[in-house]
């Protein structure tokens, strides 16, 4: 906990400004709030927008681009100072924000970076970070066999930056002969059910002859563990998952499900907030990196993630007050 106290203060120093007299209108744009992630975003970021005098209008698109495209020209027209977005598809949102900017509002990209958009700065965790640790998490158990890949949904930036990362880790050993990936897929919509019939699939596939799955986040892991619990191999199948929600965090001390990413999302959001009222208020928030997305170098705000299992959840997701240990261990 030092490490993630010490990163606490350094985001507070980062992000620290005055009190402003302005109410900044904020519009923030949500990929999907049936997933329960982006349900503890939005309420954490709302609670510290508002604590700071700004209003904050919240849409979801259910992960269609249509729809988010539509909600943030609605958000262009209601007069926002600031668009916060977490997009579905990063790279079809390029001609809404030039609209945006040519109204003198700013863009916030929000956990996922927006390809080929002149957007204003990034906050976000070390995305390939966070694909490595989750390699890195599964080859301590099984550094050999068959491998599946599950990657995230084909049209987030963060799901290449995932695989990167773990492709990082896992490739020397794949070039050695150590590992055989039998199988890769990617997971429209992040969403389980999708995930639960490319395992069945892959199970299929391999006569049940996989060794570990490398699931990019929770909710990918969980439909690839129900298929896996079907031919009762739940437990017995490395699987590697992202965002310690509460049904992954049960998992995991209940040992179908090896590890999670902790990402602090009280602090992403309340951070998010924290630099959205800085930017209308016409102020540039500190980066500490940089992206580039195809048009510009994003200045960028990069938080590290924490891998989890069962020795360190009480240290860290339980800790934090992010779940309660009677909700984790039931």
């Amino acid at each position: 906990m030092k490490k993630l106290t010490t990163l606490l203060c350094a985001v507070a120093l980062a992000v620290s400004a005055p009190v402003f007299a302005k109410t900044v209108k904020i519009g923030m744009a949500i990929d999907d709030l049936r997933l329960e992630r982006w349900q503890k975003d939005r309420d954490f970021f709302v609670e510290k927008a508002e604590s700071l005098g700004a209003k904050v209008f919240v849409q979801s698109s259910n992960s269609n681009e249509t729809a988010q495209i539509s909600q943030i020209e609605n958000m262009i027209s209601r007069g926002v100072d600031v668009l916060v977005i977490i997009p579905y598809n990063g790279k079809v949102l390029s001609n809404v924000i030039a609209e945006a900017k040519s109204e003198g509002i700013q863009v916030l990209a929000y956990d996922r970076l927006i390809n080929n958009a002149d957007i204003d700065f990034y906050l976000s965790f070390d995305n390939e970070k966070v694909g490595e640790l989750q390699a890195e998490a599964l080859i301590k158990h099984k550094a050999d066999g068959n491998f599946f890949l599950m990657g995230g949904s084909p049209v987030d930036n963060n799901a290449k930056l995932f695989r990167q990362g773990q492709m990082n880790v896992l490739q020397p050993l794949i070039d050695k002969g150590d590992i055989k990936v039998v199988g890769d897929q990617w997971v429209d919509g992040w969403l389980a059910e999708n995930a639960l019939k490319i395992m069945e699939n892959a199970l299929t596939a391999n006569d049940n002859n996989i060794d570990v799955v490398v699931a990019s986040n929770d909710s990918t892991a969980g439909g690839a563990i129900q298929a896996l619990d079907a031919q009762g191999l739940a437990g017995k199948v490395y699987i590697s998952g992202q965002d310690a929600d509460l049904a992954a965090s049960r998992r995991v001390v209940a040992g179908t499900q090896t590890m999670t990413i902790y990402k602090p999302i009280k602090l992403l959001a309340t951070t998010a907030a924290e630099l959205a009222v800085q930017m209308g208020n016409g102020q540039m928030p500190e980066a500490n990196s940089s992206l580039n997305n195809g048009t510009k170098d994003v200045p960028s705000f990069l938080l590290t993630p924490i891998p989890v299992d069962k020795s360190n959840i009480d240290q860290t997701v339980i800790a934090d007050g992010f779940h309660t240990k009677a909700d984790v261990y039931q």
